[in-house]
């Protein structure tokens, strides 16, 4: 066999999609958030406005955060040396689990290198734990659940994207004796909107299930302490598995579930995905304690942020650009529903204007539904909006995209 030119086949479906993906070379200067210097294929530099970043609050420019970086690695050394089980938990792990329980009003927390392993692992898992498990897993649930859940090889089923009473058709028509999970994100982070999770709640207790909620793009966000869309909501007691990632709204790295202790010491002790990976180093561990201890008693980055948010649909809507109606969170998507000319117009911001946003395409977003997804920070300034929206305005015209309402510029 030609192995190379598979390779290469593989390569120029891509391309002909039009969803090739390249990576931008980015320069973050610390205290700068958002500017940051791109460095082009011919080595060139321009300096940017980055409005795609995950780093939802800047955290990962705080000084509390650094600087308790700086003092782990002066007094633990890079790495942590091991897996969690052989030499590698470290008080650091030790004092950030605790704080993660804490923030979610459980019993324990765990650690995973990342959001996507803390996922893939935990639900696994759970088929080992639960024989004749039944997972309900909402359909656009991220891929790290969605491979977990098939990691599992037990019985599931998908209902339709935030439809209760498909769930609720699911779970009546099931075995009653089976053990049941039903899995659900609070925002879905594509289409910036937000599931009922309240509802939700009232089913799981109503067919006997227990839920597993991920909060990836909730936790430090929302909530009095940041704890997430179940505290928001005061629902935070029901929920039985929460998950998060330190490497969003905290600014670091890392994944976890936080629950009961028994869940999570059973997990612990069955999941691959935890015990034979090293760990997160002391530093990582360190910075996301700090980020954490600090946004639960700063409630007003949380509004400031949300605010920054508004200000940017309403600029965008006043502009007619098409804000996907779905958003109903921090997450600002405008919908342009072709690969090449989302990619065209990504790169013409970045070249021309100096704004950095990526293109989302498939197989992050369905065909047909190709999009811009901006996530405003409370450091992005009303010039910086008024900027990129004058920008995207003059691009609607020259890529002829539709605008609200479905014409064409």
């Amino acid at each position: 066999m030609d192995y190379r030119s598979a390779f290469t086949s593989a390569l120029e479906k891509v391309h002909a999609e039009g969803r090739y993906r390249v990576f931008a070379d980015l320069k973050r200067h610390r205290g700068a958030f958002p500017r940051a210097t791109w460095t082009r294929g011919d080595g060139s530099e321009a300096e940017v406005i980055v409005w795609c970043s995950n780093d939802y609050l800047g955290q990962g420019q705080n000084p509390v955060v650094t600087e308790a970086m700086k003092t782990a690695i002066d007094a633990a050394g890079a790495g942590s040396g091991g897996t969690r089980n052989i030499s590698g938990t470290t008080h650091y792990h030790v004092e950030l689990e605790r704080e993660l329980a804490d923030l979610h009003q459980k019993e324990a927390a765990l650690l995973f290198t990342s959001g996507y392993v803390s996922n893939e692992a935990s639900l696994s898992t759970l088929y080992k734990i639960l024989p004749g498990l039944i997972v309900f897993s909402d359909a656009q649930n991220h891929n790290s659940m969605i491979s977990g859940i098939r990691a599992g090889r037990g019985a599931r089923h998908v209902f339709r994207h935030n439809d209760l009473a498909h769930l609720e058709e699911l779970l009546a028509a099931a075995d009653p004796a089976a053990p049941k999970v039903i899995a659900f994100e609070s925002v879905y982070s594509m289409d910036g909107d937000m599931a009922d999770l309240r509802g939700t709640v009232a089913l799981a207790k109503t067919y006997g299930a227990m839920t597993y909620l991920d909060e990836v793009h909730a936790v430090g966000m929302y909530g009095e302490r940041g704890g997430g869309v179940a505290e928001r909501d005061g629902v935070m007691a029901d929920i039985d598995i929460v998950e998060g990632t330190l490497g969003k709204a905290f600014g670091v790295m890392g994944g976890y579930i936080a629950a009961d202790s028994v869940i999570v010491d059973a997990i612990r002790s069955y999941a691959d995905g935890f015990i034979f990976t090293t760990s997160i180093p002391p530093a990582l561990a360190a910075g996301a304690a700090a980020s954490i201890r600090y946004l639960k008693e700063h409630n007003e980055i949380r509004v400031a942020h949300q605010a920054r948010a508004a200000a940017l649909k309403e600029r965008m809507l006043k502009a007619g650009l098409p804000v996907m109606a779905t958003s109903v969170s921090h997450i600002v998507p405008v919908l342009v529903g072709d690969a090449v000319h989302c990619k065209l117009i990504s790169d013409i911001l970045l070249e021309d204007h100096g704004v950095y946003v990526q293109p989302i395409n498939y197989p992050t977003v369905p065909r047909g539904t190709e999009r811009l997804r901006f996530t405003p920070s409370p450091a992005h300034t009303d010039a910086m909006m008024d900027d990129l929206v004058a920008a995207l305005e003059t691009l609607w015209i020259r890529c002829n995209v539709q605008r609200v309402g479905g014409v064409a510029a």
